[in-house]
């Protein structure tokens, strides 16, 4: 395919700065005072090889364009000197870009492959470190003649000569959307569980894990990036850290999302340096100028970072990505060169802990081992723990058989470790073909589901892996919230809540806490595809989670499940008595005690309670009154309205009483107020 017309994209990863080749040169000899122009013409002239053409525009027979030396000329024919005329000279910008393989087109396993362009006049300086370009050229090869060297090994180096640049926009990624596949996104939003749908669609293959799972639907949709007058950049990107226990599916979570995200970039703590992670100046090793190349968190503008093995990363390096995590631009000034790249990504990183198990006796942030400076970074912090219960250690045992028993991939299909292996039938193949089938059968969830709907076909099901990645992409790009009034109420008053229930055991509240509220809020309205960010059910679910990664507590977990009671030692590591600790291998909706609760009502098929509230001992009444006071939107609850489904209104009021006993509470004028 040399000297023919190509069409190449990729990711501009080095960009040498711009200078001007000589094209014309005009010198002038004092002694005839004549002046002597001469044309030059190099291996990147589009004009070699080609017929000579005269002033009239006729070819001239029998002659080429041939290559030129490249040195002025001192002295005319008669061996006069000749004096440089440069402001009579022609020159042309001349600028070269190295363009590299897309990281999610580049084949498995290889490297991904790069070609050089050589930019000309009106094309240069039109792409950044980190920009994804398509670009039309002419593949040539140059000859080293033009260096006035000769070579004997028939080896030529290999460019692009550009004609047209195109700066790809950031969804390019093959995604191909049908009227019907708009009509089936905006049914599907409609479902009130949709974020359920899309948790449990996220890698249906890792038992467990529910809330980090939803975590990461909310991340890979994001919320509103603004740019205010004033120049100031909110970033609309969610960042995510997972910290817990070895063999707590944290990387294979982290590929799930790899393979979900539109752009993703891989990385590790141990073999990323800071100027990997952001950009760096390096030297060209031909011509020896300065050129800056892009790092991950520069490539990846407007997609996904992940950085597994993040304890791992040395302390210098680490503070390299401070500045792209919060104002999401690197800025380098090193050897003369000056410049500020766009790095609008999300991170998403997993750590072990400092003692390679998380110890329950220190503090989150001893265990982690991180500066609250960059934890203040992370929107949401998860401790997942591997905790020794039988049940549960059986239920993940049989999940993972459970996915050997079938593994393969029907004939003709995309192998996808997250998506479901191969159907039962081509039934499913059909439909999708013909109509829309956008739901697999989980077979990682045959056990009894005890939020199952019988009026909900679909209420075990998760969304095939492609119509995952169009549903979130089309609600990422097409949707964007806005805040109400109530809304803006219930984040207010949420804030200031988790800012009064700060102590030295839990994460700290900082301003950036706020602005992760709105961010989950904006990504929960995207999911359903509404233009208007509502305090319910939007402001209650980013609480919800935001909740179980700060305080280990999932709200809808307790009042579906009442799993009031909380592991002593789990409590103790993470900082508040009497709450669930929710922070092992499995989601609040898949604990142990819940299971057994189903398991046992499936067994003795006898009808539930009619009126469970009325059957809690005394500290799971006294740990529900304090939950109900605590979440409350007002800075009190009446007396009348805590626990009001509860018909024994005396047990209440001994509840009521041995908290304010306990300190916990205060009761005046009959409303009751949270003390700690």
């Amino acid at each position: 395919s040399l000297r023919r017309l190509v069409c190449v994209e990729g990711v501009a990863v080095k960009v040498s700065g711009v200078k001007p080749k000589v094209v014309q040169s005009v010198h002038y000899c004092p002694a005839t005072r004549q002046h002597e122009r001469r044309q030059y013409v190099d291996a990147t002239d589009p004009e070699l090889g080609l017929p000579v053409v005269d002033e009239s525009g006729r070819e001239l027979p029998d002659k080429v364009v041939q290559l030129t030396s490249a040195s002025y000329p001192t002295q005319d024919k008669d061996g006069n000197v000749l004096e440089t005329e440069f402001g009579l000279s022609v020159y042309k910008d001349h600028q070269t870009v190295t363009l590299q393989e897309m990281p999610e087109r580049a084949p498995m396993g290889q490297l991904p492959r790069s070609v050089e362009l050589v930019l000309d006049h009106d094309l240069v300086d039109r792409v950044k470190p980190g920009d994804r370009v398509q670009v039309v050229g002419v593949y040539r090869a140059l000859s080293s003649a033009s260096q006035g060297q000769r070579t004997t090994s028939g080896l030529f180096p290999t460019v692009v000569l550009a004609n047209d640049i195109r700066i790809l926009g950031r969804d390019s990624n093959g995604l191909v959307f049908t009227p019907n596949d708009v009509r089936t996104i905006r049914d599907l939003a409609k479902r009130s569980d949709i974020l359920d749908v899309l948790g449990r669609s996220v890698c249906p293959s890792i038992h467990g894990h529910g809330v980090i799972k939803k975590a990461l639907a909310l991340q890979l949709l994001g919320g509103c990036e603004k740019n205010l007058a004033n120049g100031t950049h909110l970033r609309g990107d969610i960042n995510v850290l997972m910290v817990g226990d070895p063999s707590t599916a944290k990387s294979q979570l982290l590929r799930s999302a790899m393979g979900i995200a539109p752009l993703a970039v891989s990385t590790t703590g141990k073999g990323s340096s800071g100027v990997g992670l952001t950009a760096a100046v390096t030297s060209d090793p031909e011509t020896r100028e300065r050129r800056l190349e892009a790092g991950a968190m520069v490539l990846a503008d407007r997609g996904l970072v992940c950085v597994d093995e993040f304890d791992k990363m040395g302390e210098s390096d680490r503070v390299a990505i401070h500045e792209a995590m919060e104002q999401q631009t690197v800025t380098i000034a090193k050897a003369g060169m000056h410049a500020s790249l766009n790095a609008r990504c999300s991170v998403l990183a997993a750590a072990n802990p400092v003692y390679g198990q998380y110890d329950r006796r220190k503090r989150v942030q001893d265990n982690i081992g991180l500066p609250d400076s960059l934890l203040s970074r992370f929107d949401l912090l998860f401790v997942v723990l591997d905790q020794i219960d039988p049940e549960g250690d059986r239920r993940i045992a049989a999940h993972v058989i459970r996915g050997h028993r079938y593994q393969g991939t029907a004939p003709g299909r995309k192998e996808a470790a997250d998506s479901e292996d191969d159907e039962e039938s081509s039934d499913d193949e059909d439909e999708n073909e013909a109509g829309v089938s956008i739901w697999a059968p989980s077979r990682y969830d045959e056990t009894a589901n005890p939020n199952k709907d019988d009026d909900d076909p679909h209420s075990d099901d998760v969304l095939q892996h492609e119509f995952l990645r169009k549903y979130l992409h089309y609600a990422k790009t097409r949707i964007r919230p806005t805040l109400t009034e109530e809304a803006r109420e219930a984040i207010a008053g949420r804030y200031a809540e988790m800012r009064g229930r700060q102590d030295d055991r839990t994460l700290p509240i900082t301003a950036r806490s706020l602005e992760t509220i709105i961010r989950l809020a904006s990504a929960h309205a995207k999911a359903r595809l509404s233009p208007t960010v509502e305090a319910e059910p939007d402001v209650a679910a980013a609480m919800d989670i935001l909740s179980f990664a700060l305080y280990h507590e999932n709200n809808k977990v307790l009042h579906e499940g009442d799993e009031q009671k909380a592991d002593d030692e789990g409590t103790a590591a993470l900082g508040k008595r009497d709450e669930p600790d929710l922070t092992d291998g499995s989601d609040g909706g898949d604990s142990p005690g819940k299971r057994r609760r189903t398991d046992g009502a499936g067994e003795d098929d006898a009808p539930e309670a009619e009126d469970p509230a009325s059957e809690m001992s005394a500290d799971d009444l006294k740990q529900a009154i304090y939950l109900q006071v605590s979440r409350d939107l007002a800075d009190s609850v009446p007396l009348g309205s805590v626990m009001a489904d509860n018909p024994d209104r005396a047990a209440v009021l001994r509840a009521v009483q041995s908290l304010e006993d306990d300190g916990r509470v205060m009761v005046s004028e009959d409303e009751v107020y949270v003390v700690d």
